[in-house]
C-alpha cells in the first residue's frame, strides 16, 4: 500500500502528467505535491482546487442515491471532479478512508499528451490503495 509520495509519484507516469497533489480540501493545504504547479505555484493551486472541491461535496445535489457505501462505511458524496481548459486536464479524485476524510488527488494533464480516461481510472486505484497516517 503506497503513502503520499508514492502515490504522487505514481500519478506522474501517466501519460500527459504535469503536476499531481495531495490535498486536505478544509484547510486547502497541500500535504504533498510533485512536478509542476498550475500557476507556478503548489499552494495556490492547492486551495483553489480546495474551494471546488468543497463545493461539490458539500452539494447535496451531487450526493448518491444510497449512503452506505462498501464495508457500510460512507463514500464521499462526489467520487472526481473533472475541468477542463483549452490545453489541459484537471482531475479532482476524492479519497475514500475510514474516518471523516477531506482529502482528494490532484492531477494536472497535458490536453495533448494526456490520456483522461486513463488517468481517471488511474488515480481511482490509486485512491483506493493510499494510506494516510
Amino acid at each position: 500500500m503506497p503513502g503520499i509520495d508514492e502515490c504522487l509519484l505514481e500519478a506522474m507516469r501517466l501519460p500527459g502528467a504535469l503536476g499531481a497533489s495531495l490535498v486536505d480540501w478544509t484547510s486547502g493545504l497541500a500535504l504533498g505535491t510533485v512536478g509542476d504547479a498550475p500557476g507556478g505555484d503548489h499552494e495556490a493551486s492547492a486551495a483553489e482546487a480546495a474551494e471546488l472541491a468543497r463545493l461539490a461535496a458539500e452539494q447535496r445535489a451531487f450526493a448518491p442515491g444510497d449512503d452506505a457505501g462498501e464495508a457500510g462505511r460512507p463514500d464521499p458524496p462526489v467520487e472526481d471532479l473533472i475541468i477542463s481548459n483549452r490545453d489541459s486536464y484537471h482531475l479532482l479524485r476524492f479519497v475514500p478512508t475510514s474516518f471523516d476524510s477531506s482529502v482528494f488527488l490532484h492531477l494536472w494533464l497535458g490536453r495533448t499528451d494526456g490520456n483522461l480516461a486513463l488517468a481517471r481510472i488511474r488515480l481511482g486505484e490509486m485512491a483506493g490503495r493510499l494510506v494516510l497516517g
